[in-house]
């Protein structure tokens, strides 16, 4: 991974090439490297929907077991041949070992054990084991679209000015105002109004209208700077600049509308780059029956273009932040399993709302502690490698429950004796002991398979 001059670096990385000069921001417990292996310890030691059927099961399994051991004894006894005493003594013995659950409890802890720890390989951090189960479940993606599909790093590609108005000027008054703002398109004002040496100037009045845009006063006159939505919100009439609202939606280009004194005096076109591996995920998810839906604050028209790009089954457009929870809501009540894919503060609601939360770990703090999954690497085919290893993981744990319960359902009628009438076979405790080893060693066997999984 690149970095440059200001770029952060966390603790526990190698620097492979050149030296550098790193201040150290935070103590060995704040770290991400610290967090990365608290979040790894508390994956493995919880417990999955499955691993607790599992325990409900070993809590009555012994005493069955005991069971089954007397009253295998108790026959033997009434109708054991001679001598009758020591026969019951090596059957219930026999069915005691062979029944040990040491299969039965390392079933499913061994495999969320491997599971999450493979997870962390990959760049996936998983908070609780029950996530690692429940991603297998998903039938529906729901991505946000800055920082998630597209690389987060918006940056200025034209200005368009109206009737008199100077660009020096139009930059100057957008410049004054998205200084005091920190969505990521006013950084990208910002950043293109320094490269151009933009004149400072100062607003008589600041607010910030969250999704929509700013609201401020310049020389007695009402400034606003926003979306189009937001244009026309406040009455502003934004056809005199009708073709470059198009040049921009022709090339999926987001605008930014500044009116000074009710009137549009001019657009400033922002582009976010789609994530080189974005594309390549969208059509992984498909291919696999799974929806995808993209939630953006963007307008329409941008929207609909990254979407046709990607391949997106469903855009929903000029969603307010507080509202991306209730399209969550809305697809959920319609019967899905929703995973929600975001960054932001303002996905945090909608990430903990998500059957499902995965954060990108470029992303905040408040979104990262909403989410269940982070995805280090930002990367959105890491998605995709989530859900694959979490179905892997199912699959070996349903194997070694499935082999327990087999070994069980077959080793303990034997132990107890059903085959001597026929066959003449009795059960040794050496043999069932040794039994009892091989199918521990084969659930440990079949869990550490999961060290092979690949990506796909």
């Amino acid at each position: 991974v690149l970095k440059s001059k200001d770029a952060q670096v966390s603790a526990g990385t190698l620097n492979t090439d050149g030296s550098l000069v790193i201040k150290a921001t935070g103590i060995g417990a704040n770290t991400m490297l610290a967090r990365i292996i608290r979040m790894v310890r508390a994956a493995q030691s919880s417990k999955p929907a499955i691993a607790k059927l599992a325990d409900q099961i070993s809590s009555v399994f012994v005493p069955v077991v005991v069971g089954i051991a007397i009253f295998a004894a108790l026959i033997w006894f009434a109708v054991g041949p001679e001598p009758k005493a020591s026969y019951m003594l090596v059957v219930t013995t026999t069915v005691l070992i062979i029944a040990c659950p040491c299969a039965l409890g390392l079933a499913t802890p061994l495999s969320v054990t491997v599971g999450v720890g493979k997870a962390a390989e990959l760049g996936i951090l998983i908070k609780d084991a029950d996530a690692l189960q429940l991603a297998s479940k998903i039938d529906t993606v729901v991505f946000d679209k800055t920082g998630t599909l597209t690389q987060g790093k918006p940056s200025v590609q034209q200005v368009f000015t109206q009737d008199a108005t100077s660009q020096e000027h139009l930059l100057a008054l957008a410049y004054a105002a998205e200084r005091q703002s920190e969505h990521p398109l006013a950084k990208a004002v910002c950043d293109y109004a320094k490269q151009h040496n933009t004149d400072s100037i100062e607003l008589d009045s600041f607010e910030n209208i969250r999704g929509r845009g700013i609201t401020a006063t310049y020389q007695a006159q009402p400034l606003f700077i926003g979306s189009l939505q937001f244009m026309q919100t406040e009455q502003i009439d934004i056809s005199p600049m009708e073709r470059a609202i198009q040049d921009c939606a022709n090339k999926a280009w987001t605008p930014v509308a500044i009116a000074l004194n009710n009137k549009l005096i001019g657009l400033i076109a922002i582009t976010d780059p789609i994530k080189p591996d974005a594309k390549q995920a969208v059509s992984a998810l498909t291919s696999q029956g799974i929806k995808t839906v993209m939630l953006t604050g963007d307008n329409q028209h941008v929207a609909d273009a990254i979407g046709k790009e990607l391949g997106i089954d469903s855009i929903m457009a000029q969603v307010m932040p507080d509202e991306k929870a209730q399209h969550i809501e809305q697809l959920q009540s319609q019967g899905l399993t929703v995973a929600m894919i975001g960054d932001g503060i303002n996905d945090a609601p909608a990430l903990a709302l998500a059957d499902l939360g995965v954060a990108m770990g470029s992303g905040s703090d408040v979104a990262i502690e909403s989410s269940q999954m982070t995805i280090l690497n930002t990367s959105p085919m890491a998605v995709v490698h989530a859900i694959e290893l979490s179905r892997a993981t199912l699959k070996n744990m349903k194997q070694n429950l499935f082999g327990a319960f087999v070994y069980n359902s077959l080793g303990i009628p034997i132990a107890a004796g059903v085959l001597y009438p026929v066959f003449g076979f009795l059960l040794s405790p050496v043999v069932a002991g040794a039994a009892m080893a091989l199918s521990s060693i084969t659930v440990v066997s079949n869990a550490n398979r999961l060290r092979l999984f690949t990506i796909k």
